[in-house]
């Protein structure tokens, strides 16, 4: 245990705080097993007493995740204390995480408490809980601008308590890793019982150092990390799980530990996390960002032909990327489909093969070369598409720089095909429009984004949209070698899914 790093993954609680990052029940199950599957240590699932859905999605979590501890987050409050209890209580190993805000400005303007009543709300609030689950956390909440002295009291105080995990966090990523690491190395000495709670922390990038912080607390004494997938979170986000885990497993020679995590399973969690919450990750993300094992510069390529190591210190398929990018062409059959797919992690039924070998065929005829990333978002596109209460038959546009763009769109609808056609800015807003006029339905467009999965002119386009009917919200995808019908894709994906909440 002393050489091993618990990673405490909070994408489904703190990671959905991302404005435009919620997800619904079925979503949050699909991310849950993925991240058991990763071998994460902890998942924790959501703040219950927020929400009937949250409180909801706990529980279902702590009914279907086996593998690894479920925690549910509670203010240092009994209603907060008694809805996480009666969510994550299902769970084989169940933790409940109790927070207060402990620094001055906290407590001064939020909270509007002195220390004492802060010393004497956090022990009270480890101590009901602790009577419900054994596995109690603590978080003092903006730790990082606490007064230290205040801080080892708490600490002392909430572990006497029954707390079995003290998290520190830098809650709005002020802190830098010299004194991060400090301050690890400084509760480790001054808190008198801080051997009998295991030294947690969890580090926000609104300074663009989450990762860094994480790691000079590693080096410092602390023996778990509180992280996301692609680094979601509020504002600017959290610590980076890939980031994290890839940097322990790569330079061992400074970090003398490892991680549970099935480390080749990082890239497919975190095309999952992106698809499901429609948060795109950049290309230039490290570890699991399109560009992450790519290299254009003719010196790099010549240096990697000789030998590998000279410009990639990991290798690609050690997080689960493909090297080979040329997968398949218009010749290739069902079987041959199959086997790559497989080879990529995805085992289809004969049903979902159908789909997915049309989808490929008609690729395969615009493309010359389909890759494994037009492969990946073939899946991830037929195979998670809403039910399809309004199927994309046909569309046609008219665009120009002197001309009104106009679009005619045909869609069908129970058995009945039904046609309109509309006027807009673009032919993407005379699409949706058109839309509109046959859907009797106009959702507010809260977001939309374009990306390309790989390069060329002929590249697939994927759109992920976000839309609002009255107080819903639903993410939307689609893809295709045309833009403009990726963007009609998704608009109907994001409706199908708000029509079948009804």
């Amino acid at each position: 245990m002393k050489d091993r790093i618990i990673i405490f993954d909070t994408t489904l609680r703190d990671g959905e705080q991302s404005p435009g990052a919620s997800l619904n029940n079925k979503e949050k199950l699909e991310i849950a097993k993925q991240l058991e599957t990763l071998r994460v240590d902890i998942i924790e699932a959501g703040f219950p007493i927020s929400s009937e859905g949250d409180f909801d999605a706990v529980k279902t979590i702590s009914k279907k995740v086996k593998k690894v501890s479920v925690c549910a987050l509670a203010r240092a409050v009994k209603k907060d204390i008694d809805a996480a209890y009666n969510a994550v209580k299902y769970a084989k190993k169940p933790r409940i995480h109790v927070f207060l805000a402990t620094s001055k400005i906290h407590m001064k303007y939020k909270l509007k408490k002195a220390e004492g009543e802060i010393l004497k709300a956090a022990a009270w609030g480890v101590k009901y809980a602790k009577r419900k689950i054994k596995d109690i956390e603590f978080s003092p909440e903006d730790a990082s601008r606490t007064d230290k002295k205040f801080l080892y009291q708490v600490l002392e105080a909430v572990i006497d308590a029954g707390a079995t995990t003290v998290n520190i966090p830098d809650t709005v990523g002020y802190a830098t890793p010299y004194e991060f690491g400090s301050l690890i190395k400084d509760i480790k000495e001054n808190v008198p019982n801080i051997d009998k709670a295991v030294i947690s922390v969890h580090c926000h990038n609104d300074l663009g150092l989450g990762v860094s912080n994480s790691l000079a607390a590693v080096s410092g004494g602390a023996r778990q990390v509180e992280c996301t997938i692609n680094g979601l979170g509020e504002r600017a986000g959290n610590a980076s799980l890939e980031e994290i885990v890839m940097s322990i497993a790569t330079r061992k020679d400074i970090f003398k530990f490892k991680t549970n995590v099935k480390k080749n399973q990082i890239y497919k969690t975190s095309r999952l996390v992106s698809k499901l919450t429609g948060m795109l990750v950049q290309p230039n993300k490290a570890i699991v960002g399109a560009n992450a094992f790519a290299h254009e510069a003719g010196i790099h390529q010549d240096g990697l032909l000789k030998e590998r190591r000279t410009y990639e210190i990991m290798r690609p398929e050690d997080v689960g990327f493909k090297e080979t990018k040329l997968v398949l062409g218009k010749h290739s059959g069902r079987h041959a489909l199959r086997a790559r797919l497989k080879k990529l992690g995805y085992t289809l039924s004969d049903k979902e093969i159908e789909r997915a070998f049309t989808r490929f065929k008609k690729l395969a005829d615009k493309k010359k070369e389909v890759f494994d990333e037009d492969l990946a978002t073939i899946v991830e596109d037929e195979i998670g598409t809403a039910s399809e209460i309004y199927k994309l038959i046909s569309f046609y546009i008219l665009s120009g720089n002197k001309v009104t763009p106009s679009a005619t769109v045909t869609l069908k609808h129970e058995g009945k095909t039904l046609v309109a056609n509309s006027t807009g800015d673009g032919p993407v807003d005379a699409c949706y429009k058109a839309v509109e006029k046959i859907t009797g339905e106009k959702p507010r467009l809260l977001s939309y984004n374009l990306n390309a999965v790989t390069a060329g002119k002929d590249a697939l386009g994927e759109v992920a949209v976000r839309m609002k009917i009255g107080k819903e919200e639903m993410n939307g995808r689609g893809a295709s070698t045309d833009v403009v019908e990726a963007s009609l894709k998704a608009y109907l994906d994001a409706l199908n899914r708000l029509k079948s909440l009804n």
